[in-house]
């Protein structure tokens, strides 16, 4: 009943809410950083969603697309705006996520959508975390994310997806307004980057 109907329900009116209430920040972000990127202010990337359905996840764009004089991508942290480079450590880059949770596309709370490349690496039990709509944050967020393994993070994320409820649901959302606030782990960091899963890790 809470995972089908009422989990839903409190997605739509949260992220509905948190959107009207933050809708000045959110257009000021969308303004300064198409300044400062010289191009938009949005990232879009194709995830896989509950039961592998694609969607295109939206985040605000930290870095511009510079390149070299062969036309390649500068290195990420070269890219980086100062703008750009404050909104992630704040974790206001996941804020348009919150339409995505409108859509239906996403939760919020949930295993983190990751990419569809790493979806045949997965053991039969790892790829059990789409049985839940993937989330703004998530249990392994608020558990070390960067600093755990890979199978750490599966191990967890199919722990939510055993015991998925609503007392879970608001500790998750509880223990992520602490770590932004004490910007603990909540977003990739600059010194200790995810490394890329490749079926062992």
């Amino acid at each position: 009943m809470y995972q089908k109907i009422v989990k839903r329900i409190i997605d739509f009116v949260v992220a509905l809410l948190a959107l009207l209430l933050l809708s000045p920040l959110i257009v000021f972000l969308i303004v300064a950083l198409a300044i400062q990127n010289g191009g938009p202010a949005f990232f879009f990337q194709e995830r896989p969603g509950y039961k592998e359905k694609p969607f295109y996840i939206i985040k605000f764009k930290s870095m511009n697309d510079k390149r070299d004089a062969r036309g390649r991508l500068l290195p990420d942290m070269e890219r980086m705006t100062r703008l750009g480079g404050l909104v992630r450590k704040l974790s206001l880059d996941e804020l348009p996520q919150l339409i995505n949770v409108l859509k239906g596309d996403m939760s919020l709370v949930g295993p983190r959508p990751l990419l569809f490349k790493y979806i045949p690496l997965y053991s039969p039990q790892q790829r059990r975390r789409h049985e839940v709509r993937p989330g703004i944050t998530g249990w392994a967020q608020v558990n070390g994310r960067n600093a755990i393994s890979w199978s750490k993070k599966f191990e967890l994320d199919l722990y939510y997806v055993d015991h998925v409820d609503l007392a879970l649901d608001l500790k998750i959302l509880w223990m992520t307004v602490l770590k932004v606030l004490k910007r603990e782990g909540v977003n990739q960091s600059e010194t200790r980057p995810m490394e890329p899963f490749n079926g062992y890790n």
